[in-house]
């Protein structure tokens, strides 16, 4: 039976990965990085970027093929991202007034990574 702790360690680091990646990616297209790696209210956020009056919650998913990826965000994932994003709100007054939207940066083996605007709405808002 493999090593649990090596493949815990190992998934870790390609997570890691993606996420530098996807923040790459996002700084390229204009965004400016908040947040990495947010946890609240029993969620996490992987990525809280801005681009002028809009807030961006970004979910990172890494699988070897990039469309394996678009399929990991379920309901389960979409509620518990979405309260963790109403409690990061909550906690940043500062930007009231501004546009809030949950995007998606889905990570391949290869190839750059593909940025999904608005993947699903934020539940509460």
């Amino acid at each position: 039976m493999p090593d649990r702790t090596g493949r815990r360690r190992a998934a870790y680091r390609r997570g890691h990965h993606a996420e530098w990646l996807a923040l790459a990616a996002l700084m390229l297209k204009g965004y400016w990085p908040i947040g990495r790696r947010v946890s609240m209210a029993g969620g996490e956020i992987d990525l809280v970027v801005q681009r002028w009056n809009t807030i961006v919650f970004v979910e990172v998913k890494a699988r070897a093929k990039r469309d394996d990826a678009r399929e990991a965000i379920d309901a389960a994932k979409r509620r518990r991202f979405s309260r963790a994003v109403r409690a990061w709100i909550g906690r940043n007054a500062w930007c009231a007034g501004a546009t809030f939207r949950a995007d998606a940066v889905f990570v391949g083996a290869r190839g750059w990574p593909a940025h999904v605007e608005q993947v699903f709405m934020i539940e509460g808002l």
